[in-house]
This record gives structure tokens, C-alpha cells and sequence, in this order.
């Protein structure tokens, strides 16, 4: 069966266009937050694996974190423990940093690296305490309703510092570096950390050409709805400013703004619903969300 000449021309059309952006990105390094939709739905999962590969294939660096919050409730549930958050954290626990390192360091992060490898790439699942390449420090986060009082909220933390040679190794030799956010203290404890910060510092340490966090929304919206992309550092303070970004979008473009302020050429955050967000955002001129750039 061939292809009519119309959406053969449409085919070429798509292919031509991704040219100059392979060109542009061979050889550097893309780190992606994966999460969302885009790792619960069966197609979306088969896709994202399917664009990682590609992506290597054609010379790029793809670097996976992943996240895994509803597999770590799933699990909680199961064993009866309630999942309690404050101020959008998860209260972490001995027995509940257990669960966290079952589920994203095994079942998730062995999952993900599964599906790659099923599609013809080479990953490999870590977490950060292997090889102790991230080091974390316990994070305590101000009471809502004292200003003065520090809440403990368990085994969460935040990134101290990252180690890159790891990741270099396994980039060097054309494998796909696949990471659950776990960090290490000092005395070898492990620490939950935000897989949005984690991706985040990683891009930096790596000096990443791009920072992609998938998401659940389309990307940053104005007031009435539409998608905002092309915006500085700038612009980003006025948005938070005037209210237009807020609430669970504050977090991720906090993230990304750091990001591009640390020397990460650019941050996006796309919507992980659209199927092959990943090669629509990187290898074609319109992509699928926000692009946000240093100043």
C-alpha cells in the first residue's frame, strides 16, 4: 500500500521539518520530568518511550526523572496507611519512606526503564542514592500559621548537591539514564525529594540544553485560557505577580525559571496528554506548550 500524493507531501513535510532541530540539538542534553497522565495511560506510556528512543537514535541526550505520587498512594492504601500532605507535601515517615523506595526506586523506575528498552533503547533505572549522586538535606517547611514555627514533615528533602558523573557515564556510553528522585543525607538516609526540583537541578549540574516537565494542563495559561509560550524571566515575575500564575502551576514554573537562570538554555512545560508530546515539542516550529527562556 502506498501513500496518496497528498499525505505523502504531508508526511515529507513533518519529516523536512525536524531536520534543522536535530541538527541544532545533536549531541546535547534534554532532561525530562516525566509524570502525569503521560505515565498512567497505556498509549501515552507506549508513546513517551517510543519518543525517548528516537530522540536518542537521532543524537540527542534524553535524561528521564519520573515521579510516581498516585503509585505511592495506591500502595499506602493497600497497606493501610493514610497519606496525609501539608502545605502539598507528603508527610514522610520511616514506614512511609520505605513505600516511597519501593515504588519509585523499584516497581516505577523498573517499569519505565522496561518500556524504553522494549521500544529498542538502552536505559537504565537509578536512583539518586546510587553511587550517592544526589545528596540531600532534610527540608522543613514554615508554618502556615506561625511564621516563626518550622513544621518536621519526615523524610522529605531537598537537593544539595548532584554528583553528574554517573549520568555522564551512562550518556557516554549511549545508554538512557532513567531516575527516581531519591536522594541520600549525610548519614546515609534516604530522603523523598520533588521529582519537578530534581529534574530541575539535574538540567543545571548537566547544563542542559532543555528542561521539559510534562504535565496534566496544556501548558501556562492566561486569564482566559489561552496558552502563553516565549517568555523570559521577566515576564514570568509580572505573570506571578498579577495572579495569572498560581497555585499548582507556581511550583513547576518556579522550577523552570531557576533553571533558565542557572544556564539551562531553555524550560518547557508541555502537556503530557497530547500524544508524542516530546518529538511535537523539540522536533517541529509550533510544539506544545510553554517555552520559557533566560533573559
Amino acid at each position: 500500500m502506498s501513500l496518496n500524493p497528498s499525505t505523502a507531501k504531508e508526511k515529507a513535510q513533518i519529516l523536512s521539518e525536524a531536520l534543522p532541530y536535530i541538527r541544532r540539538f545533536h549531541g546535547k542534553t534534554v532532561v525530562i520530568k516525566y509524570g502525569g497522565n503521560a505515565m498512567t495511560e497505556e498509549a501515552l506510556k507506549e508513546g513517551f518511550a517510543r519518543d525517548v528512543v528516537l530522540l536518542k537514535l537521532v543524537g540527542i541526550n534524553p535524561v528521564v526523572v519520573h515521579g510516581g505520587g498516585p503509585h505511592i498512594n495506591a500502595l499506602l492504601a493497600k497497606v493501610g496507611k493514610q497519606s496525609e500532605f501539608i502545605q502539598g507535601m507528603r508527610v514522610t515517615d520511616r514506614e512511609t519512606m520505605d513505600v516511597v523506595e519501593m515504588v519509585l526506586g523499584g516497581r516505577v523506575n523498573k517499569e519505565i526503564a522496561s518500556l524504553i528498552n522494549q521500544h529498542g533503547g538502552r536505559a537504565v533505572g537509578i536512583t539518586g542514592k546510587d553511587g550517592s549522586f544526589i545528596r540531600a538535606r532534610k527540608m522543613k517547611i514554615r508554618s502556615s500559621e506561625k511564621s516563626d514555627e518550622w513544621l518536621d514533615i519526615g523524610q522529605v528533602g531537598e537537593v544539595a548537591s548532584i554528583d553528574p558523573s554517573l549520568v555522564e557515564l551512562l550518556d557516554e556510553g549511549d545508554f538512557i539514564p532513567v531516575i527516581a528522585p531519591i536522594g541520600i543525607g549525610e548519614n546515609g538516609e534516604a530522603y523523598n525529594i520533588n521529582a519537578d526540583l530534581v529534574a530541575g537541578k539535574l538540567a543545571e549540574t548537566l547544563k542542559a540544553e532543555k528542561l521539559i516537565l510534562l504535565t496534566n494542563t496544556s501548558g501556562v495559561l492566561d486569564k482566559a485560557g489561552g496558552v502563553l509560550t516565549g517568555l523570559d524571566a521577566k515576564k514570568v515575575e509580572e505573570l506571578i505577580a498579577d495572579g495569572t500564575i498560581s497555585g499548582g502551576m507556581l511550583p513547576k514554573v518556579n522550577c523552570a525559571l531557576e533553571a533558565v537562570k542557572h544556564g539551562v538554555k531553555t524550560a518547557h512545560i508541555i502537556d503530557g496528554r497530547v500524544a508524542h508530546a516530546l518529538l511535537l515539542e523539540i522536533l517541529t516550529d509550533e510544539g506544545v506548550g510553554t517555552l520559557i527562556k533566560g533573559s
